[in-house]
């Protein structure tokens, strides 16, 4: 479950990430595409065919009690040694909201969801696998990460509406997952 950005948001960003991309500490990272870059709410995993009725009806219910909000890509950061990600500001608290919704709605349903609490990000790239890896190179890695990350900490792209919410399907294998739509629910505009 998914807030996918704009194609401009994501190509502001894109420009802003490419000069990192040809640093040297860059050639060790996994970096994710950008035609798959989103705001994960909820990840999923497989979903049994029996449930994703349950799970629409659910989802669409939520979406029709969370409005639009008003959101930009702003800023980098890391989860620990692994994960170099681009932030995002504005009414983060709505979509805080729709996350806990959404994991309410999957939760209902009888789906299981990850366990991880929700920080909005696009995940930007990730370090070689940390396991069996040594203390040093692990910090080496954090090391770098953060240094990347600093490196985008001046970024604020443009402000962008989040609309809708897209229930994705990620595809494994060699490279990047790739990432598509499976359906979408538009989130309420009420009049003001």
């Amino acid at each position: 479950m998914a807030v996918n950005p704009p194609v401009v948001a994501v190509q502001e960003l894109a420009d802003a990430v490419a000069p990192l991309r040809a640093l040297p500490e860059a050639e060790r990272l996994r970096w994710s595409g950008v035609e798959g870059w989103h705001l994960t709410l909820a990840f999923l995993g497989e979903i049994p065919v029996l449930d994703v009725p349950k799970l629409e009806e659910l989802l669409g219910r939520a979406c029709s009690e969370h409005g639009v909000h008003r959101l930009r890509l702003a800023g980098a950061g890391t989860f620990g040694d692994r994960v170099l990600w681009g932030g995002v500001e504005g009414e983060t608290w709505a979509l805080r909201r729709l996350a806990e919704a959404v994991r309410a709605a999957v939760g209902e349903a009888g789906v299981e969801t990850d366990q991880y609490g929700f920080h909005p990000h696009l995940t930007l790239a990730r370090a070689g696998s940390a396991h069996g890896q040594r203390r040093a190179a692990r910090r080496s890695a954090a090391g770098e990460l953060q240094g990347l990350a600093a490196r985008l900490e001046g970024f604020r792209g443009s402000e962008w509406e989040a609309s809708e919410l897209h229930l994705m399907r990620s595809e494994q294998g060699f490279g990047p997952s790739r990432y598509s739509t499976l359906r979408a629910w538009p989130l309420a505009r009420w009049e003001e």
